[in-house]
């Protein structure tokens, strides 16, 4: 079996094509089917890694090594499957990919034109994600909204083929914007009829149609939906806001959109098992008790920038029963005299603080002083990648008094690189620049809190950072009580840190918010936030 589902979107972006695709994943296999997801992002970079996240959110790494959009993140957490670089293409992969060809003359002369050679080359990526996960069903979301220039390649290849494999084995959902006027109080089904009408100028006629909107929507504007953009009145998904994204499938089932997916495309009669997530959602509405945690970063306007991040403390959250609020702290308005007594006021009110990854040198120095606030208070305290160099710097200054500790990031000619580059350090080069890219196996010391949380010697996580511990100072800090409790499998490079004598002061090189789930927290995030509670 070979097929597929396209989601596209209408009216403006934003609207939540990625959890649209991650909830189709989940009812999908949690009906028995092997399911993977793609994301077809038309824009011309070849993938987010230089993307800053103010535009773009966070960068989510796979397995593989691969630098994703943020949405894979949501497919991940989602289904609970690990994807793949095949998972992840972009206008920018596929032109670079056709016009490679053509300057080593692969092409024989002919002239290079979007139909067939950059439509043909986006369906041989679709067909490759589907092999190289050998899925049942590969559901694949298109970037953007219709009518964007960029997505019409895109577009043209998925209409291409439906019409070579056929109806049953290509589906296309399309999710649009029901606004709402409050003059005359009612929801708008116009934008919508617009967007139906620009998919169909691309050659595509929408099976389903998922309506999006911020108040509850009526039957009667279903069955306007269904009759002026002339799909079935059971093909008209209702998708109002709701308070936790978790909630999304379980609402489309309540709409019977399996059963209508599984009509479309003649499959088996089948029914998504879902009782376990029904009690992961009840444990987020019946948590009482909130946990104020403090994420002390300089990404601090946008949440997208730490989504994984910010999931992984959640679940962690209704794991342990309790709702969880982030706190944001403006690491350089803490380096700022003027405002950093109203930071410090936010700061002191957390029950545990967070410093997550990030590069270059802009509100360092507020990281490192709310590192050091979380030790000599213990405060419980997780440092991601970044976090982790930064507790090194802060020990090595505070502790082991050498003051001008620093990292080679912020100053190449620092005189004490507690953190360096260190050029041999990966074997994977040519997939990922000078960064460290994808998983990688880490020891876990006997005895540690490290090894206490995972309850293995042997773990592998995923990495994305250029920097290292420098060895030539490991000795000095771990006379000082700076405990290194995993390392890589040969001991050169250092993966985890702690502070002896503290409830929870842990760093790790690497992203354990890529690999949390909802129904399986990462074991770090789940232990700190227990931490957290008894704060």
């Amino acid at each position: 079996m070979r097929k597929f589902i396209f989601v596209t979107g209408g009216v403006c972006s934003s609207l939540g094509k990625g959890i649209v695709s991650a909830s189709l994943g989940m009812l999908l296999k949690n009906s028995g089917l092997k399911v993977s997801i793609q994301k077809l992002d038309p824009y011309l970079n070849v993938d987010p890694g230089t993307m800053s996240p103010f535009q773009h959110g966070e960068v989510f790494v796979t397995e593989d090594g691969a630098e994703t959009d943020l949405d894979l993140g949501h497919y991940e957490r989602f289904t609970d499957e690990n994807l793949t670089q095949f998972s992840s293409i972009s206008t920018g992969k596929i032109y670079t990919k056709v016009l490679s060809k053509e300057r080593k003359g692969n092409f024989l002369g002919r002239t290079i034109q979007v139909v067939p050679h950059i439509t043909d080359t986006i369906k041989n990526a679709i067909f490759k994600a589907q092999k190289a996960s050998k899925a049942d069903i590969l559901i694949g979301e298109i970037g953007g909204t219709v009518g964007d220039i960029e997505a019409e390649p895109f577009l043209e290849a998925v209409r291409q083929l439906r019409q070579e494999l056929g109806h049953d084995n290509v589906i296309f959902v399309h999710l649009t914007l029901l606004p709402f006027l409050a003059a005359t109080g009612e929801l708008k089904t116009k934008p919508t009829q617009i967007s139906v009408k620009e998919l169909r100028r691309a050659g595509i006629s929408p099976d389903l149609i998922i309506t999006r909107a911020d108040n509850k929507i009526p039957k009667k504007i279903i069955e306007k939906v269904s009759s002026f953009c002339g799909v079935e009145k059971k093909a008209v998904i209702p998708a109002p806001t709701v308070s936790s994204i978790y909630e999304v499938p379980l609402n489309f089932e309540k709409a019977q959109i399996v059963e209508t997916l599984r009509i479309k495309m003649k499959l088996k009669k089948i029914k998504p098992k879902l009782t376990s997530w029904q009690k992961m959602v009840k444990k987020i509405f019946t948590a009482k008790k909130t946990v104020k945690i403090a994420l002390a970063g300089k990404y601090t306007q946008l949440d997208d920038a730490y989504i994984s991040v910010i999931e992984a403390l959640k679940s962690a959250g209704f794991a342990n029963n309790k709702k969880i609020k982030i706190q944001w702290i403006d690491t350089e308005k803490i380096e700022n005299k003027e405002k950093q007594n109203e930071e410090w006021k936010k700061l002191k009110k957390c029950s545990g603080i967070v410093v997550p990854g990030g590069f270059g040198k802009r509100g360092i120095e507020g990281k490192i002083k709310v590192t050091q606030y979380a030790r000599e208070n213990k405060i419980p305290f997780f440092g991601l990648c970044l976090g982790s160099q930064i507790m090194a710097i802060e020990f090595a200054r505070n502790i082991c008094k050498i003051k001008k500790a620093n990292s080679e990031e912020f100053d190449q000619k620092a005189q004490h690189k507690i953190i360096h580059f260190l050029p041999d350090q990966c074997e994977k080069r040519a997939k990922g620049g000078t960064l460290r890219l994808g998983s990688w196996p880490c020891v876990l010391k006997k005895g540690t809190k490290a090894f206490q949380y995972y309850q293995k010697t042997q773990i592998t996580e995923r990495h994305r950072h250029r920097f290292e511990f420098n060895n030539d100072f490991r000795e000095k800090l771990q006379k000082n009580g700076f405990i290194i409790s995993g390392t890589s499998p040969n001991g050169n490079l250092v993966e985890i840190v702690e502070i002896k004598d503290h409830p929870f002061m842990i760093g790790v090189q690497f992203h354990p918010e890529f690999k949390s789930r909802p129904q399986n927290p990462h074991p770090l995030f789940l232990k700190f936030i227990k931490a957290c509670c008894e704060n």
